[in-house]
């Protein structure tokens, strides 16, 4: 393994292959992608035009993130405003920080909490300058590391572990140098979206040591937290107040109005590149584990910052090796690496760390949301860690069990963030899936009870009366959901439950209009109803009769995806309502810039046109991801979007809830994927290297189309494989052709009425 040495300090760490082909800077500015060509010139993008990510160290699927900390939306890094559409405003005109804090989002938008908990600021100004920004430069980002330079001349680094973070400092230097610790921060330094702690209480536990708790949000983020600075004091402070000989803070109820920010500091002379290490362990169920979790992770030997950062990045080069790809230009190889990368951010899931219930097991939050996430990204982790995500379902069991229903949205946070605007029942497609599968030791007789449940709160009360709810798209999240749950239920020999719930999955039908093909007029949250018309239901036969057949349903895809239509103005900054108005009215695709439409590419298969779907695919790989901090189209909805990439690259995708995979050209002429169950190798003949955007194209490259399939030698009679085939492994034989084919045409995806 190749050894490279940084040019700011003298760190030797580990490089890989996959580690070498991430960017965490992509997707952390404003869209900034060249104007398309061709096909994606037709699409529209409504939602904000910014990834939302951020560059800071994290561990896959770990509990802990770090990043510099300026206050922007969402993440906290960066100079952008709350943005909901068009280009996002910038509140600042640079890059800059006030410290370095813990625990961010990825890539999401308007979710409420914003985290930013326990804030370090190295400074060699006194105190009272606590909270001014300083200007950074000098950036370096790296799976499990980052890296700035403030205009204070110091150096500071930040790596992670699963449940820790380590500071390292190198100072110039100063008479009185700091590093301070609030322990009031968070949120973001925007109106209304500041985080108060409700309770918190510190203590000094002996030299370089302290240990405390803060109630935020009606979570105990306990800390245990070391460091290294021989000579230096070490004190609490209170509203920017040193108290000399305190080794205790306590407050027992904090409003905005009352809250000072407090926390400790050392103080004390520095050399010119002298270091200090900061260790600080986290934990939900107390100082003592949190201290546990801190020793485990770094050990007792000192410093612990390369050894954190070193496994850190061998656990990311693990991850990121579940997928290896070949071919394709380094633009496109550095887009699907970072894709794969920020596939794996989210959601935390941190064992045996559960504040809600008392007994051992992964506890998961940062699910953000399962609107977001089930379409892609849950697939993506039933196929590489399967492990965590069965871990992820069995804690949104125990959220049902403790709170009464699944969430839509699960925060580190008292009380799930339901979202009930956004969907219903989305868990339910997920436990399908994974049962189909066969994944893990869930107690499927348990989760039933709690799927069967959930089926009837909120939303699905009217649906269990009426058949059909409003939001409209909600009568189609209910009916799939129905559908899955009865597939479980018919595999647990509960034949009864089984029929009732087949029955009711039928209810979908009730959504549309008689003649139309379309859903009825209803409200619609972030799209309108072409974007909800064509989801992928476990009746796509049916679906397609319900249009008028092929042709017909064929024809309404190509007026949603542009075909021949001229291109059109995207939202700029601060767009008015009657410009947004006009782009609804366009009923387009909206790109990969929102999320009900990002499977829509795949209707096409059930009308037996999956030449369409490369068409559609082929122009969103070229023409809507890019190199570079703008190089997302939209919010990259906690991972949600860059597993979109992920399978679309790889020629795959992904079907929630109906145990299925679609086939499509892939992007790279050969991968290998580390299946829960196997091995996949995807190879191609007839294969050509199209570039990408930032390639720097100036014309749609040439589209390709499947021409046959095989999988271990055998023909395929269409473009689709059952998951639970595909999770074997083995060996897809892709034959590709620069014109379409007759094959796959009359070999349809299965459906329910077939």
């Amino acid at each position: 393994m190749a050894i490279l040495t940084q040019s700011h300090t003298s760190t030797r760490w580990s490089s890989h292959p996959a580690l070498d082909e991430v960017d965490p800077f992509i997707g952390t500015a404003a869209t900034d992608l060249p104007a398309p060509r061709g096909l994606a010139a037709s699409w529209w993008w409504p939602k904000p035009q910014v990834g939302n990510t951020h560059p800071g160290a994290t561990s896959p699927l770990g509990m802990v993130s770090a990043c510099a900390y300026s206050g922007a939306y969402p993440t906290g890094y960066g100079k952008y405003g709350k943005n909901t559409q068009g280009v996002p405003e910038e509140i600042y005109d640079r890059l800059q920080a006030s410290g370095f804090t813990h625990f961010q989002q990825s890539g999401t938008g308007m979710i409420r909490k914003y985290y930013n908990y326990v804030r370090v600021t190295p400074m060699i100004q006194p105190l009272d300058d606590l909270g001014e920004s300083w200007a950074l430069t000098d950036e370096e980002a790296h799976p499990g590391y980052y890296a700035a330079t403030l205009d204070t001349g110091i150096r500071c680094e930040i790596t992670v572990g699963e449940k820790v973070a380590v500071h390292r400092y190198t100072y110039p230097e100063s008479r009185s140098a700091r590093t301070v610790v609030d322990l009031s921060c968070g949120g973001l330094s925007i109106d209304r979206s500041r985080t108060v702690p409700l309770r918190a209480q510190v203590e000094l536990i002996g030299r370089g040591q302290a240990q405390g708790t803060v109630v935020v949000e009606g979570v105990p983020l306990s800390f245990h937290l070391e460091v290294d600075t021989p000579g230096w004091r070490q004190m609490l402070w209170h509203d920017r107040r040193l108290i000399d000989g305190g080794t205790r803070l306590d407050f027992d109820s904090i409003r905005h109005t009352t809250l000072r920010p407090f926390g400790l500091v050392l103080i004390g002379p520095a050399r010119a590149g002298q270091t200090v290490e900061l260790r600080i362990g986290f934990s939900l169920r107390g100082p003592e584990q949190a201290r546990e979790n801190l020793n485990r992770e770094c050990g007792t030997g000192l410093p612990a910052f390369d050894r954190v950062r070193e496994a850190t990045a061998e656990r990311w080069a693990d991850h990121l090796g579940r997928v290896r790809v070949e071919g394709g230009t380094p633009a496109r190889r550095t887009v699907f690496g970072t894709a794969l990368y920020h596939s794996l951010i989210k959601p935390c899931i941190a064992d045996d760390e559960s504040p809600f219930w008392p007994y051992g097991g992964p506890f998961a939050f940062d699910v953000c949301t399962m609107w977001d996430i089930y379409k892609t990204q849950l697939p993506l982790l039933e196929a590489i860690a399967p492990n965590r995500a069965v871990d992820l379902m069995e804690s949104l069991i125990r959220v049902a069990e403790e709170e009464g229903n699944f969430p839509i949205g699960y925060r580190m946070a008292r009380g799930a963030d339901r979202f009930f605007r956004q969907g219903s029942a989305l868990v339910h497609t997920a436990l399908a899936d994974i049962h189909a599968l066969g994944l893990g030791d869930l107690d499927w007789s348990w989760a039933l009870v709690h799927m069967d449940d959930d089926l009837r709160r909120q939303y699905g009360e009217d649906y269990f009366d009426k058949g059909v709810v409003h939001p409209i798209s909600h009568t189609l999240d209910l009916a799939i959901a129905h559908h899955c749950t009865s597939r479980i239920a018919k595999a647990l020999a509960d034949d009864q439950l089984a029929r009732n719930l087949a029955v009711r999955s039928g209810n979908w039908v009730n959504a549309f209009e008689p003649g139309t093909g379309l859903l009825q007029d209803s409200t619609f949250y972030e799209g309108g109803k072409w974007n909800y018309s064509f989801r992928l239901m476990h009746d796509m036969a049916a679906r397609i009769r319900l249009a008028g057949g092929d042709a017909a349903f064929t024809g309404m895809l190509d007026a949603f995806f542009g075909h021949g239509a001229a291109p059109v103005r995207q939202p700029g900054l601060s767009p008015s309502p009657e410009e947004m108005a006009a782009g609804y009215a366009l009923n387009r695709f909206e790109g990969l810039n929102n999320e009900p439409d990002m499977e829509v590419p795949w209707a096409y298969h059930w009308a037996g046109r999956p030449d369409r779907t490369a068409e559609v695919v082929h122009s969103a790989l070229t023409w809507q991801f890019g190199t570079g901090p703008g190089g997302l189209p939209g919010n990259d909805d906690s991972g949600g979007l860059s597993s979109w990439y992920v399978w679309a690259s790889l020629g795959l995708f992904p079907v929630a809830g109906q145990d299925l995979f679609l086939l499509h050209p892939p992007a790279f002429p050969h991968s290998v994927t580390q299946f829960s169950a196997g091995e996949l190798t995807v190879e191609t003949s007839g294969h050509t290297e199209t570039p990408i955007s930032s390639d720097g194209l100036d014309a749609e490259p040439p589209v390709q189309y499947l021409q046959s399939a095989t999988l271990d030698g055998k023909p395929l009679d269409g473009p689709h494989i059952p998951a639970h085939v595909l999770h074997r492994g083995g060996r897809l034989h892709l034959h590709l052709g620069a014109e379409p084919s007759s094959w796959g045409g009359s070999a349809r995806p299965p459906s329910l009425s077939d």
